[in-house]
């Protein structure tokens, strides 16, 4: 531990009293998310319960220089929270008021470690939801903090979409308001929408006014499934470009498919390319859009609509699309997985998805395929064995198929964050320049560089 880390421990005491821990299993379970980076324990962990806290927090880490990483509920998979120069370790998973609902308006405000799932239980008895699931029981501040988004985006959108102002700590303890409760402003710059989806390397994130939908009164689901992968797709492509306003479109290639059946005892379906939908809206709307939905498929011989009418049923098709990551590890005991989150423009969704495809049949690895596709967004799970090159072979795979999605016009992420994974392929993504000026914003508001050190750039002038 260095002597700047003791000062700041000794100190952060006196506010925080034994919330401020170096316990030794705590500091190894802020070592890491759920990722295949390397652990790197932090000197200390800090468990603050409201914003002057966090701000008096990374005051006094701006004054001795000694690094903040911001820490929710340790879900994410691009290793945004692993402390890779120490320091302290913020976790906000006390903060868990949700400080306001505005059903007149649909609008809440919620401390950042909330969770989406707390949130919609709070919100169920008054008619209301908030849609964005990443799957994970994820915080809603690390939602913002990586831009998240999850299986209702093609309808509802992202976090980016649904978070209409912040609540931030500067890295020298200042602490700001974003946006508001209003649908539009047009003064001044954007600072909701800078903080969202900066990982915590710009500031950190304590509140979030979010934007809420009524519970639609009819939903709908069904699964279809198809003898080509290809056919699939296409049926993706041609609803998105129909118009239909799916819900929730969701595939899973042949090789997922027969990992889920195993995992969540889907045994009523085939290990076959398939599609999972969700339909919102009135009865008579609902079921409109699903006769033109299942005629599109028709005519890339699916094999027929299965639905879910049940509340039951439907919640355990989608717990069973949110379990994939872990059905595919266990379809491979012994191997680690490495997450993929390309997307693409949804006219070159074939391209990419069977592109992909080709590129895992050749590196001789195993890898589902799984992925929100109504919005262009697809995964890999590469599946690692306990061999020597394999970790090396798996992240060639991984570079291919991002190559591939920005060659596409698309991004080497669509809802992970950039992390310490994606870092290599942001300048390619976005060009020298456009990286420069993230540089310049980085250094206005963390000049001496505490925040979330080594994510995003990378090199040492971008932490």
């Amino acid at each position: 531990m260095s002597a700047p880390a003791e000062v700041v421990i000794a100190a952060a005491r006196a506010f925080l009293g034994e919330r401020l821990t170096t316990n030794a299993g705590l500091r190894e379970h802020h070592s890491h998310g759920q990722d295949t980076q390397t652990p790197v324990m932090p000197d200390a962990v800090a468990f603050v319960e409201t914003t002057q806290e966090a701000a008096s927090l990374l005051a006094l880490c701006n004054a001795h220089g000694v690094p903040v990483v911001p820490y929710g509920t340790g879900t994410s998979l691009e290793g945004h929270v692993t402390p890779v120069r120490g320091g302290i370790s913020l976790d906000l998973s006390r903060m868990t008021r949700i400080l306001q609902v505005n059903a007149a308006d649909l609008d809440c405000r919620v401390e950042a470690g909330v969770t989406h799932r707390a949130l919609n239980l709070e919100l169920r008895d008054k008619g209301l939801f908030f849609p964005v699931d990443p799957g994970a029981d994820a915080s809603i501040g690390g939602m913002c903090a990586t831009r998240a988004s999850g299986t209702n985006a093609v309808r509802y959108g992202t976090i980016r979409e649904n978070a209409l102002g912040l609540t931030v700590a500067l890295a020298d303890g200042r602490i700001i308001r974003t946006g508001g409760r209003v649908r539009k402003s047009a003064t001044g710059y954007d600072l909701t929408h800078l903080f969202v989806g900066s990982e915590g390397t710009l500031g950190v994130i304590t509140e979030i006014q979010l934007r809420l939908h009524g519970i639609p009164e009819a939903v709908s689901a069904a699964v279809c499934q198809f003898a080509s992968l290809a056919g699939a797709v296409e049926t993706v492509i041609a609803i998105m470009q129909a118009g239909i306003p799916v819900a929730r479109i969701e595939l899973l290639d042949e090789v997922q498919m027969a990992a889920s059946i195993a995992y969540s005892k889907l045994h009523e379906f085939n290990p076959l390319p398939t599609l999972f939908f969700e339909f919102h809206g009135s009865p008579a709307g609902v079921a409109e859009q699903a006769q033109a939905a299942e005629a599109l498929a028709a005519g890339f011989h699916a094999k027929g609509f299965r639905w879910a009418t049940s509340p039951e049923d439907r919640s355990r098709l989608w717990k069973a699309r949110h379990d994939a990551y872990w059905a595919g590890l266990a379809s491979r005991p012994g191997h680690r997985g490495i997450a993929t989150d390309a997307v693409v423009p949804i006219s070159r969704l074939a391209e990419a998805i069977l592109g992909a495809k080709q590129d895992i049949a050749a590196s001789g690895l195993s890898a589902p395929i799984v992925g929100h596709v109504g919005d262009g967004n697809f995964h890999t799970v590469i599946l690692v064995p306990p061999e020597p090159d394999a970790l090396e072979r798996a992240w060639a795979l991984d570079r291919k198929i991002v190559a591939r999605a920005l060659g596409l016009g698309g991004s080497c992420s669509g809802e992970h964050g950039v992390g310490l994974g994606k870092r290599e392929f942001l300048e390619r993504e976005h060009g020298a320049e456009a990286l420069a000026v993230m540089r310049s914003v980085k250094a206005a508001l963390d000049p001496r560089g505490i925040l979330n050190p080594g994510k995003i750039f990378l090199d040492p002038a971008g932490a």
